[in-house]
């Protein structure tokens, strides 16, 4: 029986675009970027900043390049991801402009490092549109399963090469290319998601059996322990050899939440959180870096420590308070490297508490249009996908802004689309590339499936 009154005619289900609502929230995006650009001028100098026209216009012209390619190549595509994005690139390029009007105003060589960022921004929104136009399914990547998972493993291994790996900071995760410097652990952030993903669907029935169960928790089988004890080795090795913490708990605690994704078993979280402690703990006591992270975190004030740059970023974001100190009013170069792994502590000294919740607000809205899109995907690959890459957003953000306000240790990562850095801006927007596509794959209408005419016009009579 239909629950349709009579009368009425039943309204068919419309598959919305939303290419309007995205554009009204884009023009959004570039008022909070372009007038906290100018509001950065008025702060430090007292006037609109000179470059201002030609800044906008190309910072627009980005955006608008971004919204049309995403209008004629993925329409069904999720309409908030593209302008949060813009918000969150606009705001980082004022606030590294801030900090390099301070460096000036210091006679200090370190800087300018905003047009850097543009020109980044330039190449991350180009491959942006390359994803899109090129990559017209994402369930072909699927195919690629153990090509990217050989690839990722490439690109781990090549800041350990002698003549163009780098050490910067006490990590040992860039390599030279000419002038320029890379970090190829963002790249192949993504690439191990697609393996993951691809890995999982492919094995999941057999990683799903359960084995012994423990207080009312059904274990793995221990046949099936391989992959999580090699993702569990392998982010040891980024720990030991390459001395960087947050990609070593990036990489592990990613693989791990897919695992459970796929399989729905709650035995895998508790065998890796065992694990993650277990390696934690050997980390601690083998490791002098580790140590001295953990130490600087308990006890930041001691001078024997070398907590300079965490009691700096905790007394800038103290002073900010509430509502911040204002764009130019603060003082974010007393913080080092406050442009970059410190960007948060800049974003609370100027904004205060206010701008760092709407920061985080933001990146809650990307995890949550992501987990969307894996609910409304309809195939496995693609849900696994957006899961993972909107599993790798939280968890970076967690552990650096976790670090910043001393909630657990300092890890190193950057904050995605604010930092300074141009291997992260770039990777960062490809991922929102995947994102769309496999938003758009979802949202789309399923082709309709007609008889073809000869049935239809059959009819069959039973005597």
């Amino acid at each position: 029986m239909s629950a349709v009154a009579p009368g009425l005619r039943e309204r068919p289900f419309l598959h919305r675009r939303r290419r309007g609502a995205e554009l009204f929230l884009l023009v959004l995006s570039l008022v909070v970027g372009i007038g906290a650009y100018a509001a950065v001028g008025l702060g430090v100098k007292g006037r609109v900043p000179a470059d201002i026209v030609p800044y906008g216009g190309w910072l627009a012209a980005l955006c608008l390049v971004a919204h049309l390619v995403v209008r004629f190549f993925a329409p069904y595509a999720d309409p908030v991801l593209l302008p949060v994005v813009a918000a969150l690139n606009g705001l980082g390029l004022a606030v590294i402009h801030r900090i390099d009007l301070g460096y000036a105003q210091l006679h200090s060589s370190i800087g300018p490092f905003a047009r850097t960022q543009l020109v980044w921004m330039t190449l991350g929104v180009a491959l942006f549109v390359l994803v899109l136009v090129l990559l017209r399914d994402h369930r072909r990547l699927q195919s690629l399963t153990y090509t990217t998972g050989f690839a990722a493993i490439v690109l781990l291994l090549m800041p350990l090469l002698p003549v163009i790996g780098r050490t910067i900071n006490g990590s040992r995760i860039w390599i030279n290319l000419g002038p320029f410097s890379f970090q190829p652990g963002e790249v192949a952030k993504v690439l191990l998601v697609l393996f993951f993903a691809g890995y999982l669907v492919l094995h999941r029935d057999a990683l799903a059996l359960a084995g012994r169960r423990f207080a009312g928790i059904d274990l793995p089988r221990g046949r099936d322990l391989g992959p999580i004890l090699l993702m569990w080795l392998i982010s040891l090795a980024v720990l030991v050899f390459q001395r960087d913490l947050g990609s070593s708990l990036l990489f592990f605690g990613l693989f791990l939440v897919m695992l459970y994704v796929a399989t729905e078993r709650p035995g895998w979280l508790v065998v890796g959180t065992a694990m993650f402690i277990t390696g934690a703990y050997l980390g601690y006591l083998a490791f002098g870096h580790v140590r001295e992270r953990v130490d600087t975190w308990l006890h930041p004030f001691d001078p024997h420590n070398n907590g300079y740059q965490l009691v700096q970023g905790l007394y800038g974001m103290a002073w900010g308070g509430l509502v911040g100190r204002g764009l130019g009013q603060g003082d974010p170069t007393a913080t080092p490297l406050g442009f970059s792994d410190f960007i948060m502590a800049s974003i609370g000294e100027e904004l205060g508490l206010t701008g760092v919740m709407a920061v985080l607000l933001l990146y809650g809205l990307i995890v949550e249009r992501a987990l969307r899109t894996s609910l409304v995907c309809r195939d496995a690959f693609g849900k696994l996908v957006a899961v993972g890459l909107g599993t790798a957003f939280a968890l970076q953000v967690f552990v650096v802004v976790g670090g910043v306000t001393r909630l657990i240790p300092l890890t190193g990562l950057t904050t995605p689309f604010l930092s300074q850095g141009g291997s992260s801006l770039v990777a960062n927007w490809a991922i929102i590339a995947l994102l769309l596509r496999i938003s758009d794959q979802a949202r789309r209408p399923p082709p309709e499936l007609t008889a073809p005419e000869d049935d239809a016009t059959q009819v069959v009579t039973l005597r």
